[in-house]
């Protein structure tokens, strides 16, 4: 046996070895965390913290969240675990009077702040609908499957873990079910208002001097909306699928088309494609930018397109893992991907592009200009 492997560990070994324990055990039971904070959304505790001032007190919780009361004494756990996740601050705070009991103070803080439904206190829409996506009950079967997807003998492109676990796609099975519609609904539209608030304060000069814009696969609208009132000299129009944009009538200058990205991209000085091209593979995205480019090349002079997605690569460890994070994700729902930037240049120049510029002011994701 080597020596050196059979000397007893060290005290600051024997330290390190019992912190990746705990880092170990916290990511293996890394789902409670989801769930916990899947319960206090449900439960619309940051908006009760907001009520109070931005803190409350744990017997102003108790009386205020609308739980059973013989569970009342189960809600201090929830919160401390989540406190201690960093979703909430926590502040002990001794008795004002004679031999009370000491309490705990919650506090809002930059994290749950996203979660209340206030846009005086998170800058934009509130982000719980997003929770609720993540946590639904569909995903959460499509995950237990991954390990037998990789096993499978299936081609990538024909299955995916979805596929493995509910019998068919993301679009079919959810389609047929209206509570999971309404959650992914919410939020689109909520990641939707947030991103888009955030690109026109933090790229206005993106979007100078445009005089059109579609938004591709844009939904019900919300991102060309709120382009449309920031910049209220670019005519706005959003192309998607008949059965997504049936019902919806236009509004002000933001006008919808339907129709097949696939197929053809109305004509427009700016084509946007927010949070498309990681649902697809990169021959897919060729095709798709492919139709961009000739939406651009009407007029006398090319315009560009804007893409907001994911460009994996990041100092902050925190961004990094939201990006790969999401690149599972895509692999898990669709045959898609999110991208580093070396691959981002390879389909540009498939897809007949020349020059793109990359503005890392979005946080996880990024805003991509790209011009022939």
């Amino acid at each position: 046996m080597d020596m050196v492997t059979s000397m007893p560990l060290e005290a600051n070994s024997n330290g390190q070895i019992l912190q990746a324990e705990a880092e170990l055990f916290c990511h293996s039971f890394g789902y409670l965390k989801s769930m916990a904070l899947q319960s206090v959304v449900k439960l619309r505790i940051p908006d009760v913290l907001h009520r109070y001032g931005g803190a409350a007190s744990l017997p102003e919780l108790l009386s205020t969240v609308p739980i059973h009361p013989n569970k009342l004494p189960y809600l201090p756990r929830l919160m401390k675990m989540l406190a201690a996740a960093g979703i909430f601050t926590a502040e002990d705070v001794p008795a004002t009077v004679g031999d009370g009991e000491p309490t705990t103070l919650y506090h809002l803080n930059a994290v749950s702040r996203l979660l209340v439904d206030d846009a005086s206190v998170n800058g934009g829409a509130s982000m719980s609908p997003c929770v609720l996506l993540g946590t639904v009950p569909l995903f959460l079967g499509a995950s237990l499957k991954l390990h037998e997807w990789l096993q499978s003998e299936e081609q990538a492109t024909t299955e995916t873990p979805f596929m493995l676990a509910h019998g068919g796609t993301l679009y079919g099975i959810g389609g047929r079910d209206s509570e999971f519609n309404t959650v992914f609904n919410k939020a689109m539209g909520a990641s939707s208002e947030f991103v888009a608030a955030l690109a026109v304060r933090e790229c206005r000069d993106v979007f100078a001097g445009i005089k059109s814009l579609v938004d591709v696969a844009g939904g019900n609208g919300t991102t060309a909306r709120t382009i449309a009132e920031a910049f209220p000299y670019v005519k706005c129009s959003v192309l998607d699928l008949p059965q997504v944009i049936q019902g919806i009538s236009s509004h002000g200058t933001v006008e919808f088309v339907a129709g097949d990205m696939m197929e053809f991209v109305p004509p427009a000085e700016a084509v946007l494609l927010k949070y498309v091209l990681h649902n697809w593979s990169d021959q897919d995205c060729v095709k798709i930018l492919t139709r961009c480019r000739e939406a651009i090349s009407h007029g006398e002079k090319a315009g560009k397109v804007i893409i907001i997605d994911t460009v994996v690569g990041s100092p902050s460890q925190q961004i990094l893992e939201s990006q790969v994070t999401m690149d599972l994700s895509m692999m898990m729902l669709f045959n898609g991907k999110v991208r580093e930037e070396q691959n981002w240049h390879k389909i540009f120049l498939e897809a007949g592009f020349s020059h793109y510029k990359i503005h890392n002011v979005l946080g996880m994701r990024s805003l991509i200009e790209v011009q022939p």
